[in-house]
């Protein structure tokens, strides 16, 4: 008898997940920037971001970049499959959640940047620009994340699996479309 559910999230990566999440909300909504939690999480944050890059390479294939990479012809056959009403179903990330991810790691990476040269680059002490980019690639996170959380709603309702729960738990309901992994 086959299983019900399939091992879809290694610890690695639901640990990036919610580590990442916690440091972005508690540095957004709760710490004031500049004070000393703010930077340590912020160097935190840094840290796990370094993990996720080399674990693309080297993980389980879920978390590699090459098994969801967001290609063109990814995309476009992902838009048509929700445009068509046939949500596709795949494990892992879909072409446009592995999009807004990259987005949403882009936005750390810059906004990790910025901040450590507001702290530490002595030749910007002063500077307006580096805490306006900051400001601007934290909120443009956050905004990625409403998407990431409203999408990853969305698809669990259109594929009828809880899509949230299987980052926390690993594992995620076997489809008979899923393919053997």
């Amino acid at each position: 008898m086959p299983s019900t559910s399939v091992r879809l999230w290694d610890p690695v990566v639901r640990l990036f997940h919610l580590s990442i999440a916690g440091v972005f909300v508690a540095n957004y909504f709760f710490n004031e920037a500049g004070d000393a939690w703010h930077v340590w999480l912020g160097y935190y944050a840094m840290g796990w971001l370094l993990v996720r890059l080399v674990w693309g390479f080297v993980g389980p294939r879920s978390a590699r970049w090459a098994d969801f990479w967001p290609t063109p012809t990814r995309l476009i056959a992902h838009a048509r499959s929700l445009i068509a009403g046939r949500p596709e179903h795949r494990l892992g990330h879909s072409p446009m959640g592995a999009l807004v991810m990259l987005l949403m790691l882009l936005a750390m990476f810059i906004a990790g940047l910025s901040g450590w040269a507001m702290e530490e680059v002595d030749a910007l002490w002063g500077a307006d620009w580096p805490l306006q980019v900051h400001e601007i690639a934290v909120d443009s996170l956050l905004v990625l994340v409403c998407l990431h959380i409203v999408a990853a709603l969305f698809e669990s309702f259109l594929l009828r699996d809880n899509l949230p729960l299987s980052m926390l738990t690993g594992r995620r309901r076997r489809l008979p479309d899923d393919p053997p992994r």
